[in-house]
């Protein structure tokens, strides 16, 4: 009779290398208090030299604690491997993430059940405390994970969680224009959105999908479905670290993320479809310091918007980004229920649609 398979079993494709296995067993602590990693067996298509590298870091592995975070088993496993061991294709930390999630400590796409909402054109403030809402509900169990599309109608600026008000408005634009300002709960820059004007996207997902990934990984890691979408129709996009989303001719769109205490995790991201950009300049202070290391003078030049670079609808644009997410996730359609709308508006009037805290940095 053969060996009885491993209990535990992980994977990690690693961002343009190879994948990594990770079978393993578990043990109780010889001191009764958790478990311990055993009969530990990395695999893979990875290039590892010399062979003998691979017993290594298995044994590296072997004994363990399974509570130990990703940061910490890629740790052991450099700790142990000589200096002239050779990784091609995968790393330490890549190892370390496939534990976790044949530990279940980390989660991929298919562990989870995805919902998708449609645009649906709710008022600026609402959307903005939807992405709180829903992340609440994501991170505490009540709500599959989630992509949702905005739509609005009134123009908006959506400024970052610390920027200041003054800092980054110009109070004539805004008046002049009838602007709408709303601060988010997201770190990163502020959005001017006109209705039709660019493509604005919440996902809402645990935490465990992006466990053992930095912050810059699970950026590339979370949209990794609409680069493949824009890909589909003729858009080449890449990631321009931290998070910005940029092709050849030009930055596109930005990524910005909130993580709650209870495991919800926002990311949310807008691209540039068809933008005023003198209307834009009038409305931001976009200054010469925050220009100085993208290359450029000026800020009308540095977003590229995708209706001249796709020459398609923005309906169109939003049906292969749904498409593609729907075909790889297996998402259901679904819609905002009646008690989240309720709540959202009851968000706008308690804090989103309040000065305080607008004005929480002036």
């Amino acid at each position: 009779m053969g060996a009885m398979a491993p209990q535990f079993h992980g994977e990690y494709k690693v961002r343009g290398g190879k994948l990594v296995v990770v079978d393993l067993d578990t043990v109780a602590d010889g001191a009764g208090d958790g478990s311990r990693l055993a009969n530990v067996s990395v695999s893979g298509d990875f290039f590892l030299e010399p062979d003998e590298a691979l017993d290594t870091i298995n044994a590296a592995l072997a004994g363990l604690s399974t509570e130990l975070p990703a940061t910490a088993l890629a740790a052991a496993i450099d700790a142990a491997l000589p200096a002239d061991v050779v990784l091609s294709g995968f790393s330490a930390h890549a190892v370390a993430v496939a534990v976790r999630r044949a530990l279940a400590k980390a989660t991929t796409w298919s562990d989870h059940r995805w919902d998708i909402i449609a645009p649906t054109v709710q008022p600026t403030l609402v959307n903005v405390a939807l992405d709180e809402l829903l992340t609440e509900e994501v991170g505490a169990g009540t709500r599959n994970p989630t992509l949702r599309f905005w739509d609005w109608q009134e123009p908006s600026v959506v400024i970052g969680s610390f920027q200041s008000v003054r800092n980054e408005l110009d109070p004539d634009g805004v008046a002049e224009h009838g602007i709408t300002v709303a601060r988010r709960i997201s770190g990163g820059g502020a959005m001017f959105m006109e209705a039709g004007n660019c493509i604005t996207y919440s996902l809402y997902v645990p935490q465990s999908l992006v466990d053992g990934l930095t912050f810059e990984e699970s950026y590339a890691f979370l949209d990794a479905w609409v680069m493949a979408a824009l890909d589909s129709i003729g858009v080449t996009a890449f990631y321009v670290p931290l998070n910005d989303i940029a092709t050849d001719q030009g930055k596109i769109g930005g990524a910005a993320q909130k993580r709650l205490a209870n495991g919800g995790l926002l990311h949310h991201v807008t691209m540039s479809y068809d933008i005023d950009a003198d209307k834009m300049v009038q409305v931001l202070r976009i200054g010469q310091e925050k220009l100085s290391d993208k290359g450029t003078t000026s800020a009308k030049k540095r977003v590229d918007p995708l209706r001249r670079q796709t020459g398609l609808d923005r309906a169109d644009i939003i049906a292969a980004m749904a498409e593609t997410f729907t075909r790889r996730y297996d998402a259901t359609a679904t819609a905002l229920t009646d008690a989240e709308l309720d709540e959202a508006a009851r968000r706008v009037e308690t804090k989103f649609g309040t000065r305080a805290w607008l004005d929480r940095i002036p």
